[in-house]
């Protein structure tokens, strides 16, 4: 919004060229979410006390949990307002790629409101069912995959790491391709958020590394340089990317141990969405398994217990799953399992950034 307000005045006051790069667009808008974020936070928790909407604990899970319930939760819904408005402000809002973002966005995340909601408010002990949720998830994905195909300059061609020269075009089956990147990315990193400040640093991590990806897939003389497909439009991606940062970082900033606030499935569904179509827009859908690597982990880990479980008859392969609960069972306390697994995702991502060269 403010790109096609601010910048055609560059004409008369040359300050406003500014707006034209991506560069700053993204800091600003990045620092527009953080302050977003940060200011309404603390009325936000209120709001949610008020309404008595708090953390529901499983009685199956870590016994000093319980402490927990009540904190309030749902405060994904902050974090989305905040993606969609500063990404409004400062993005191009004729880049197509940037409102496929955002739909996948708002989608899950109403899908995540709506399974909060049913839980928290109308007392449904787990909300939406498991198939309802996966359903609902498929279709906004389905739909995004085919907003995708269907842009001009898309390709539909598979970039494998370290591999230059091969790609190989899935055609219309990149449709259900991308369903499955953005539906499996939302679903890990829903499984990633159980302890405070867990699921949100590695956010903050794999999007600052999908803001370097978007901006040099975009740029073509950079992506001819580093032997990587470019995107035309892709760089406005980074915009979005340094949005998702900015809103996490202000929501950390109540989410961080001992946690003032849980985003919910509003939040870690939609974020988790969020990223997996940035995957999609900037053609690094494969890396996303090295860049995300902690989500995966933490899928995996739920995959293998419970296939595991039911193949031995009861017997598991960790104390419990997610995997960040086998640590705290181990007699890790919650702030070290959290820092780790945060020190586990740069390192990830510092390895995803230096695969850029490796061709």
């Amino acid at each position: 919004m403010l790109y096609y307000l601010l910048y055609p005045l560059h004409t008369t006051f040359s300050f406003f060229n500014v707006f034209r790069y991506i560069t700053f667009r993204t800091i600003y808008a990045c620092l527009t979410a953080f302050l977003i974020c940060f200011l309404l936070g603390p009325w936000v928790i209120r709001k949610l006390r008020d309404l008595q909407i708090g953390q529901y604990i499983q009685e199956d899970g870590p016994e000093h949990h319980h402490i927990k319930a009540g904190t309030p939760t749902m405060g994904g819904t902050l974090i989305v307002f905040a993606v969609v408005l500063s990404t409004l402000l400062w993005a191009n809002l004729g880049n197509p790629y940037i409102w496929i973002i955002l739909l996948v966005t708002v989608s899950f995340g109403l899908i995540g409101f709506a399974d909060d909601y049913l839980m928290l408010i109308k007392k449904r002990n787990m909300g939406l069912s498991a198939r309802q949720k996966f359903l609902l998830q498929l279709v906004a994905a389905l739909l995004a995959g085919t907003l995708f195909y269907c842009c001009a300059d898309f390709d539909t061609r598979l970039a494998l790491p370290f591999f230059k020269n091969i790609t190989p075009d899935l055609g219309w089956g990149y449709i259900f391709f991308a369903a499955l990147v953005i539906v499996g990315t939302s679903n890990a990193v829903n499984l990633t958020d159980g302890l405070d400040g867990l699921a949100i640093g590695p956010v903050i991590v794999v999007s600052v590394t999908y803001m370097i990806f978007a901006y040099v897939t975009g740029h073509v003389k950079i992506a001819d340089y580093l032997q990587i497909s470019y995107v035309a439009g892709s760089g406005e991606a980074s915009v979005f990317c340094g949005v998702l940062a900015g809103a996490g970082l202000g929501f950390l900033w109540f989410n961080a141990y001992p946690a003032q606030i849980f985003m919910g499935d509003v939040g870690s569904l939609s974020l988790g969405a969020a990223i997996g179509t940035l995957a999609v827009v900037t053609k690094q859908e494969i890396m996303l398994i090295l860049v995300g690597g902690l989500f995966v982990m933490e899928a995996l880990s739920v995959i293998f217990q419970v296939g595991f479980f039911k193949i031995s008859k009861g017997r598991r392969i960790f104390r419990m799953a997610p995997l960040h609960h086998h640590f705290e069972l181990k007699g890790w306390p919650e702030p070290k399992v959290i820092v780790r697994f945060w020190i586990i995702s740069i390192a990830l991502a510092l390895l995803s950034i230096s695969t850029l060269k490796l061709r």
